[in-house]
């Protein structure tokens, strides 16, 4: 292609926290244009937000409906060649569907949908369209999260056996969503939520993590739930025991009732000859510890020597310049775009972002680690 990819975003209005983060991130590159939006259900939100950012008042509209029948009307040359779907859960499945249904590809925030069903029907969709669908899992996009998973994909440090994975905040330890915190208001509420707060919200990142990092699946899991705040709907901590394909066995915990905790996601994979662990608030890290040996510090951007090549293909900085949260992104936008510029060029390159399967993944995650919580921590299989 001989131009920029162009986007069309729903949601992500004035205030958005994950709005305005996406397009930090999908601008990094110089590879994708916002050339359209609904940002928000407000008419007079969405022009303003629209006008903010300096876009044509005829490509800011008022709904996801209006904004993707009349960019289909528009020349091919002019229309957005995908959208990306930044609104809380319940508003995630009826965009992308109706989105893939008039030819446009779609990035979506996780996570997929409310419900298994409606994600499975969702890949329905993904499949009958051959249209790409990215997920924006965006830890998967540090280089040394690919790192990691290079070595275990290497067999370096031998059969995994045990996985750790944690993501703990803080900042729900409190009831805020009744003092009109927007953030919190959404993701403790049912209907706009779905069944879950903390393990939808922060627990399907570190699922994510440890199925991409080991390349393994859940098999089955046991869960216990909590909603410490009294009040609160949804939950608010959980902690799983999880069993994987191969025989390993695992610890995942999440919570957002963890006092001083900002967004310590952090992992640790032992295998038997070795073990990983990797801490995104130090993110250009990752320590390797082999069985008799001392400890290894991997660092981005430091010696490409005994880097793998899919950690120095979203390595953007010499080493010792922080490589963070809003990069991560730009990778699975970077991936994501020249997929989308492979498949307009008729190639078929490999590229590397969470996709829709990990969409389905995420969602069964979701209500197994809930169905086992009200059964009083029963092993429920995926």
């Amino acid at each position: 292609m001989k131009r920029k990819v162009r986007m069309g975003m729903v949601g992500g209005g004035q205030d958005a926290f994950i709005g305005t983060v996406h397009r930090m991130a999908a601008a990094l590159d110089g590879e994708i244009e916002l050339v359209c939006g609904a940002f928000s259900s407000s008419e007079s939100k969405s022009k303003a937000s629209g006008a903010a950012l300096y876009l044509s008042p005829d490509r800011v509209y008022v709904s996801f409906e209006e904004m993707i029948n009349k960019e289909r009307a528009l020349p091919k040359d002019v229309r957005m060649d995908f959208v990306s779907i930044v609104t809380p859960n319940y508003l995630h499945a009826k965009p992308a569907i109706l989105a893939l249904e008039n030819g446009f590809h779609v990035l979506c925030e996780k996570p997929l949908s409310l419900s298994s069903s409606e994600a499975e029907a969702l890949r329905d969709k993904v499949k009958h369209s051959g249209l790409l669908f990215g997920l924006m899992h965006n830890y998967t996009g540090y280089p040394m999260v690919k790192e990691a998973r290079s070595i275990v994909n290497s067999g370096r440090i031998g059969p995994v056996r045990k996985v750790i994975a944690e993501y703990m905040q803080g900042w729900l330890a409190a009831r805020i969503e009744e003092s009109g915190q927007k953030q919190a208001d959404w993701r403790t509420d049912p209907d706009k939520a779905g069944i879950s707060c903390c393990v939808g919200d922060i627990g399907t990142h570190a699922e994510n993590l440890a199925e991409y990092i080991t390349g393994l699946k859940i098999s089955e899991l046991s869960a216990d739930v909590s909603t410490f705040v009294k009040g609160r709907k949804l939950d608010d901590d959980a902690s799983v025991l999880l069993r994987f394909e191969n025989g390993a066995k695992g610890v995942l915990f999440s919570s957002q009732i963890a006092i001083g905790e900002e967004n310590e996601l952090k992992i640790r994979i032992y295998g038997e000859m070795g073990s990983l662990e990797w801490l995104q608030s130090e993110p250009n890290s990752l320590l390797v510890k082999m069985n008799g040996a001392p400890v290894q510090v991997y660092r981005t951007g430091v010696d490409k020597s005994y880097l793998s090549k899919a950690a120095l293909r979203e390595t953007r900085l010499p080493g010792g310049h922080p490589e963070g949260y809003i990069e991560s992104l730009a990778n699975i936008y970077r991936e994501f775009s020249r997929a989308i510029q492979g498949s307009q060029e008729g190639r078929k390159d490999e590229f590397d972002f969470p996709d829709i399967e990990d969409g389905v993944r995420g969602m069964r995650f979701i209500e197994a680690v809930i169905e086992s919580g009200r059964k009083n921590a029963q092993w429920v299989k995926l």
